[in-house]
């Protein structure tokens, strides 16, 4: 039997979320510095509209998002983030923390949110497993 790589590791938690909850559009692992780790579906340079959570603009984004967060929540007494959860009009963006990291994921209007906060939940337990945080 053969052992995974970190990256295949990652990349195997986002293939199953994928399949575990229905709605799913693409998930990102981003560290603290506004990094990507990982994407799936992995992103496609000639097509960047294909998986647009896979660019290193959303990362930085996303980083800074949840950093913002971590110190509004800290100024107003309100203790550790839990979750990031943003609706738009064609969707909606979850981020959990992940130790040092953070699991992004971007899902459908009419996705079930319960569904998709519990599974991307156990994923960044899981992110944050495999990346030793």
């Amino acid at each position: 039997m053969t052992q995974q790589t970190r990256e295949e590791r990652l990349e195997s938690t986002l293939k199953i979320l994928h399949s575990a909850v229905d709605g799913i559009k693409a998930t990102v692992i981003v560290n603290i510095d506004g990094l990507l780790v990982a994407a799936y579906p992995p992103g496609d340079e000639e097509n960047p509209h294909e998986n647009p959570t896979s660019s290193p603009q959303v990362a930085a984004m996303s980083a800074t998002l949840i950093g913002l967060a971590e110190r509004t929540l800290g100024r107003l007494a309100q203790g550790d983030l839990e979750r990031l959860l943003m609706e738009g009009e064609e969707g909606v963006m979850v981020v959990y923390p992940a130790g040092r990291a953070s699991l992004a994921v971007l899902a459908e209007k009419d996705a079930r949110l319960s569904y998709i906060l519990g599974a991307t939940k156990k994923a960044a337990a899981d992110v944050a497993q495999i990346l030793g945080y």
